[in-house]
């Protein structure tokens, strides 16, 4: 895709995407309304629980050269082997931002243009944290109707190889192939297979090498009003398919439609599961921490069936 293209792009979807509405719900937040959520909550058929966020890691690796950090701080061995009271207690630090914790994308988190979503001065972002659109904004949780689609399964092969993209076509084929259609206010994954490839090669360094959407892609989003996007991968493609610009699909879904991203989540336990099932599409818990002026945060997002 050319830069100039690209930017054709970008224009047309920050034109489309409308302001806050009057109750303060900032970009496609807009879309999820309290009848779509309920719908969503109504339409939960066998009670099972699926987490769509992969295990923390603590080793460092290719794709993970600062990886989080685990200390216990308690119980000593002393206060082990006394008669008293005691508690084990411990410390956990990470880096939200990635190429491999699961996590989620602040609207604060993309600078394009000098610019955040909406035209929110870069200058808020400060020392101190984000003066707006930070996590914050998800302080009661991100809560509606999820729907998986399945690109590796629609293309019979374990997993897409890195480099590849996935073209508004494959989205759609994968909506007919599953027998389900993505609406207005849902959270979209996207399951390109990244983590079962992690886990068969082992991991290698995703900062150069990875599948994601093809920049194409984010208008099938916009027609369809999602709300968030999530993938097993970073959602963008490495190498990059626009020249100048490394990450055109968080550019588009955050910066241009204000669209909240979640990145490296894990879909190995939920795919088999809608396999069986032959249902698609679920109630989705998101619970971001209440981290404030943040540009993200770990994230643990349940899928209920």
């Amino acid at each position: 895709m050319t830069p100039e293209a690209f930017r054709e792009l970008y224009e047309h979807l920050r034109r489309r995407a409308a302001p806050p509405t009057v109750d303060g719900r900032c970009g496609a937040l807009r879309h999820l309304t309290p009848e779509r959520v309920a719908a969503a909550a109504a339409d939960v058929r066998i009670g099972r629980t699926v987490s769509l966020a992969a295990p923390i890691d603590t080793v460092r690796g290719p794709d993970d050269p600062e990886p989080a950090v685990h200390r216990m701080t308690g119980p000593s061995p002393r206060d082990i082997r006394s008669d008293a009271l005691c508690f084990a207690t411990d410390r956990f630090a990470m880096n939200v931002h990635g190429d491999a914790d699961s996590h989620l994308d602040a609207l604060c988190h993309v600078v394009f243009d000098t610019e955040l979503y909406g035209g929110v001065p870069a200058s808020t972002l400060t020392a101190e944290g984000a003066r707006g659109l930070s996590v914050d904004l998800l302080a009661d949780g991100l809560v509606g109707r999820g729907v998986l689609l399945d690109i590796p399964r629609l293309r019979e092969v374990p997993w897409l190889e890195p480099g590849d993209h996935v073209t508004p076509g494959d989205l759609t084929a994968a909506e007919a192939a599953q027998g389900v259609r993505v609406g207005a206010g849902d959270l979209l994954f996207v399951r390109v297979g990244h983590r079962l490839r992690r886990i068969a090669l082992g991991p290698w360094n995703a900062a150069e090498a990875r599948v994601g959407l093809h920049p194409t892609a984010a208008e099938f989003l916009a027609e369809r009003e999602v709300t968030a996007l999530g993938g097993d991968g970073n959602n963008d493609t490495a190498p990059s398919a626009v020249r100048g610009v490394d990450f055109p699909v968080h550019v588009l879904a955050i910066h241009a439609m204000g669209i909240h991203l979640m990145d490296y989540l894990q879909f190995e336990d939920l795919a088999p599961v809608c396999a069986q099932t032959g249902r698609w599409s679920f109630l989705c818990a998101v619970a971001p921490l209440r981290l404030t002026g943040a540009t993200g945060s770990p994230v643990n997002p349940i899928a209920v069936l």
